[in-house]
């Protein structure tokens, strides 16, 4: 079976034994430019996928090499300085900022989803060198959710104790987050703090009920309470502050440029204000799931890219281009499209899909 389509997107949930042909803008889009043999690859250790389980995330120096990261540090310098204003649209306010972190050109400190727009964007969302961790954490199906690029200059910036799935809802629920440092990232500039341990949270719900929320409430955990005023920096208002503080004294993460940290959804994080002079605090942080989750955020699974793996769920293709390492599909008939079943005696046999 051959499919064309004429957007970036597939429009629904396909056996794995198709074949796909996607039609991109007048393109022909390649599912599979390039393959993990073709590059180095980059492996986690058991003692690394330990540390992100046991602690709810992990810090990998120099995971992008110098030549990716000046890559993007020349564009986020184009957009901030004005060289580049065709994202400006995505820089918006938030009703937890305070004047102090908004930027003077843009409208917030921050800008959400440029991957959807720009090139460069979308080719740091789809690192390859990303990717291979995503699929060691995560994986082996990795579905590509958010982009966000932070600028923070000197006296702006900052947020509040906050769980990212408390935005993002995917169920299972299985997103992560990767910060890729463009800055140094330290206590006087602004970078991010963490609760280790505190992965082992629920998802404090919204006060109120909210559209597509998945994750538990008090109805069914005792004594868990809503949250109040998340993201917001006063730690008086901010009931998280409380939660964070049950796992100790909370650790800074201070990183360089081409360092990554890849955190748990339920971690309580926050940043402060960057209190420098005349350094900024540039981040790239983006979000992904498994790509056999459902995504009640943002559409749905087919607004989102599938990076690695295949999927039985909706997914789009990268709309601006940047190649990917997906799997063959399988030969009609192969082993792919058979799994493995319990059978009468207690054998495990293979059972034809």
């Amino acid at each position: 079976m051959s499919i064309i389509v004429s957007s970036p997107y597939i429009a629904g949930p396909l056996p794995i034994g198709d074949n796909i042909d996607v039609t991109n803008e007048g393109r022909d889009f390649a599912m599979n430019e390039t393959t993990a043999s073709q590059r180095s690859r980059f492996t986690v250790s058991v003692e690394q996928y330990a540390e992100y389980h046991r602690n709810g995330y992990l810090i990998l120096r120099g995971l992008l090499e110098q030549q990716d990261i000046a890559r993007l540090q020349s564009w986020t310098d184009d957009i901030y300085y004005g060289r580049v204003t065709e994202l400006d649209h995505l820089s918006r306010d938030h009703a937890w900022m305070k004047e102090t972190a908004k930027p003077e050109r843009l409208s917030s400190a921050r800008m959400h989803m440029p991957h959807q727009h720009n090139e460069t964007a979308e080719w740091g969302l789809l690192h390859p060198r990303l990717l291979d961790v995503l699929e060691a954490l995560i994986g082996p199906d990795v579905l590509a959710l958010q982009s966000m690029l932070f600028f923070n200059p000197p006296g702006k910036g900052g947020q509040g104790w906050h769980q990212d799935s408390f935005y993002i809802q995917t169920q299972p629920d299985s997103l992560i987050g990767a910060w890729v440092a463009l800055d140094r990232a330290d206590e006087q500039n602004g970078c991010l703090w963490v609760a280790p341990g505190s992965h082992n949270e629920p998802i404090y719900p919204p006060a109120e009920a909210r559209k597509g929320y998945v994750h538990a409430d008090g109805r069914l955990i005792r004594g868990l309470e809503p949250a109040k005023a998340p993201s917001v920096m006063d730690d008086a208002i901010n009931n998280l502050s409380a939660v964070a503080a049950k796992y100790g004294a909370s650790l800074p993460v201070v990183l360089e440029p081409g360092d990554v940290l890849f955190f748990h959804s339920h971690l309580l994080h926050r940043s402060y204000r960057n209190e420098t002079a005349d350094r900024f605090r540039r981040a790239y942080v983006l979000h992904y799931c498994n790509a056999r989750s459902r995504v009640p955020w943002n559409g749905s699974n087919e607004n989102h890219i599938l990076a690695r793996g295949r999927t039985h769920l909706p997914y789009a293709t990268p709309a601006l281009g940047t190649p990917l390492e997906l799997p063959a599909e399988p030969e009609s008939g192969s082993e792919a499209e058979s799994m493995m079943v319990a059978m009468p005696g207690g054998d495990i046999g293979m059972m034809e899909m």
